[in-house]
Parts: C-alpha cells; sequence; structure tokens
C-alpha cells in the first residue's frame, strides 16, 4: 500500500514535536537497555546544539502528513565532508523502513558528500544494526575509557549514565 512520504527542511512551527518526538525516541531507546532514567537522555539543550551548529540543517519526515521521524545532519560544502548529527523514527513505528527512507533521502539531497560520519553509543543495538547493515557505514573507531571520545572539558553525551557514556562507536561512509 503507497504512502505518501516526505522528507522536507524543518520549520519553525514542526520544531516542539520534532523535539518531542526525537527526545521520547532516545528515551525509550536508552530505557530499554537500563530501565527507567528520571533525566531526559537527550536534553533539548542538545538538540539545540546540534541544530545550531555551523552547517546544520534539520529535515522532518513524514508520512500521510504524520511526522514518522527526522534528522539533523551538519553539511560542509568545503570539505564535503558531512555528518549525519541526529536521526530518530517516531516510538512505535520502527522496523518499517522509515528510517532507511529518511537516510536514502538525505543521500539523494547532498550527492557531492565525499564522506558521512555518525556516532552512536555501544548500547543501540538497533542502531549499529542500521547503520552497518541497512546505510552501509563502516564502524571506524569505538571510544571506551581507554580511548576517549573528543568532548569539550565538561561535555558530555547527553545526560547519560556513566556505563553508557564512555562507549561510542564512530561509522564512516563514503558519498554516493
Amino acid at each position: 500500500m503507497p504512502d505518501d512520504f516526505m522528507l522536507t527542511p524543518l520549520n519553525d512551527a514542526e520544531l516542539p514535536e520534532f523535539k518531542r518526538e526525537m527526545q521520547r525516541a532516545f528515551q525509550l531507546g536508552y530505557e530499554a537497555e537500563f530501565g527507567p532514567c528520571d533525566k531526559p537522555i537527550l536534553p533539548e539543550e542538545d538538540i539545540d546544539q546540534s541544530l545550531e551548529a555551523e552547517g546544520a540543517v534539520a529535515y522532518a519526515a513524514r508520512i500521510d502528513g504524520v511526522m514518522a521521524g527526522g534528522a539533523v545532519v551538519k553539511i560542509n560544502r568545503r570539505t564535503r565532508h558531512n555528518e549525519l548529527e541526529l536521526l530518530f523514527v517516531r516510538a512505535g513505528t520502527q522496523s518499517r523502513g522509515i528510517g532507511r527512507r529518511i537516510w536514502n533521502s538525505l543521500e539523494r539531497l547532498y550527492p557531492d558528500t565525499a564522506e558521512w560520519e555518525t556516532f552512536t553509543p555501544y548500547f543501540e543495538k538497533r542502531n549499529i544494526h542500521f547503520y552497518v547493515n541497512c546505510c552501509g557505514f563502516r564502524i571506524v573507531e569505538f571510544f571506551n575509557p581507554r580511548h576517549k571520545l573528543p568532548l569539550a572539558e565538561g561535555e558530555a553525551p547527553g545526560n547519560m549514565a556513566p556505563e553508557a557514556a564512555d562507549y561510542f562507536f564512530r561509522f564512516v561512509k563514503p558519498g554516493k
């Protein structure tokens, strides 16, 4: 059954729903691994930091007019080294090909990309599967207490528990 999938630049009116649904998706992924958590795993400040970064572009994915997910990318037209900052599929709608459609649309939007880069925490098994097996990324680095994720002083990847915050994968994928 065909649907009306669209990936469009995020507009200001969509921003509250975009943030809320992204936070919910990230929270549920974390809690599936570690149990209930009373702090937001992806604080709004972290989303804002990605949205306000130089070269950032946010997209909302809609199916039949309903927000089904979205993404934030950082585009560097000079180096053509682009980053997938955030990608989410609305909670309860995973495993229906929405994430793949978002990713494929992003690749079509930026055909001059030399290389894509993204990160995900070790416990996000669905993300690891998605990036490697569905999108064609390669794992090129694993951050852990002996090989630290390069962060600014006092910066942390969200409000993750210490057992999660120190373990991240870095993925890269050549452009098409």
